[in-house]
């Protein structure tokens, strides 16, 4: 059973974790903080070093919970190209997944905290490596069971894949068209069949 404090501080991060993903590590004042939870500057403080340690502990939620869909959606029973076809099934409500954080947290974080933070930039650095070996390893498994046949290193191609997946996320958040995320998720899903299904 969780102390108060536990549950104080779960509380905390859960409600601002939208607000820093939306507003920035730069944008969010600590009054949107307090205004969004309802607490006092002192109560936020008493369970934070600082603002950068509770930005971070927001982060790290709502990557937590981008990375905990992916490992259910790569889950699935079936071969390699069902959990490819499962991601990019996945990826085309990505927008829709991610609008209770404030948007996509790899996305909004890696380029807010790019030159102004360093632990959030590592951080976001830290996720993308994890969702790369996440496909990677979908990709190396397809080729050792002979179902895939891939011109290059399964890293290799999983970079080029979450490239083309983030770039349609980019894409789709700037312009506010989910045309870009479509498209590109159903040009993926042609690549997938004609290039390096056996």
């Amino acid at each position: 059973m969780s102390t108060k404090a536990e549950r104080t501080t779960a509380f905390i991060i859960e409600t601002v974790a939208p607000v820093f993903n939306k507003h920035g590590y730069v944008g969010t004042s600590m009054s949107d903080l307090t205004e969004a939870t309802g607490l006092t500057k002192g109560a936020l403080y008493g369970n934070f070093e600082n603002k950068e340690a509770l930005a971070l502990s927001a982060f790290q939620y709502n990557s937590n919970k981008l990375l905990d869909k992916i490992d259910e959606v790569l889950a699935i029973k079936g071969n390699a190209l069902d959990k490819l076809f499962a991601l990019t099934t996945f990826y085309r409500n990505y927008d829709i997944f991610t609008l209770n954080m404030g948007g996509c947290p790899i996305l909004n974080v890696g380029v807010d905290a790019r030159d102004n933070n360093v632990l959030l930039s590592a951080a976001t650095k830290e996720v993308i490596k994890n969702v790369e070996g996440k496909i990677a390893l979908v990709l190396e498994n397809g080729v050792n069971n002979n179902e895939l046949k891939i011109p290059v290193p399964p890293l290799q191609f999983a970079k080029q894949f979450f490239t083309m997946l983030q770039g349609a996320v980019a894409m789709s958040t700037m312009t506010n068209d989910r045309k870009y995320l479509m498209n590109t998720v159903a040009y993926l899903e042609q690549l997938v069949k004609k290039e390096i299904k056996k």
